[in-house]
């Protein structure tokens, strides 16, 4: 029975990594591919010593929380909108959003209040085309991802219950983004795993 459990774990395990591995493989032209944009914006706003503002709701929120935890182990100036703690956002400055089915109403109005104080914004978003949030952007990072906006019909066409359903594939695919974000703009910015080790919280 335990390795049973263990077989089909590991099956499911691999069935979900090679799917949101092959989000990586699809083009992105007309945009620019996302890990490359990621890595050149955050370089640029830490070479002018600039803010880092991230934002996005529900568990797309929860993966910017976890990128904004790493850019601040790398050394950035790295704050989540409605935390306490975030400072104003001013020029020279960059919010990084996300609104992977295109837009909802509270990333469209933070985008827009970065742009009118000076901000710049990059969007992360899996509906480029069609999506409120796109005309508020001064980058769009295309993550060519499921999201709630096409999981109907996706669905609906399955023969059997999706192993990541809803926005899950779009979520899971930027976890794994900004773990490359992580790892290269360490290296772009000369942080050993030394000293962003010792930028970790010890009140734990």
């Amino acid at each position: 029975m335990a390795c049973n459990s263990i077989s089909q774990a590991a099956s499911m395990g691999t069935q979900i990594c090679t799917q949101i591995a092959s989000i990586f493989s699809k083009p992105t032209h007309p945009y620019p591919a996302p890990l490359d944009l990621l890595v050149t914006e955050l370089t640029s706003v830490a070479s002018q010593k600039g803010n880092v503002f991230l934002y996005g709701v529900g568990r797309e929120g929860l993966m910017l929380k976890a990128l904004c935890m790493r850019l601040f182990h790398l050394g950035l100036s790295a704050h989540f909108v409605f935390d306490m703690t975030t400072p104003p956002i001013a020029a020279g400055d960059l919010l990084i959003a996300s609104a992977g089915p295109g837009g909802f109403s509270t990333v469209d109005a933070l985008c827009a209040v970065a742009r009118s104080n000076g901000g710049r914004v990059l969007l992360l978003t899996a509906q480029p085309e069609t999506g409120s949030c796109v005309k508020h952007a001064n980058a769009v990072a295309y993550v060519a991802a499921q999201t709630m906006a096409d999981d109907a019909d996706a669905e609906r066409d399955a023969k059997s219950r999706p192993l990541l359903p809803m926005g899950s594939v779009y979520e899971g695919a930027l976890f794994v983004l900004f773990e490359m974000v992580v790892y290269k703009l360490g290296e772009a910015l000369g942080e050993s795993p030394e000293a962003v080790r010792s930028r970790h919280t010890n009140l734990e």
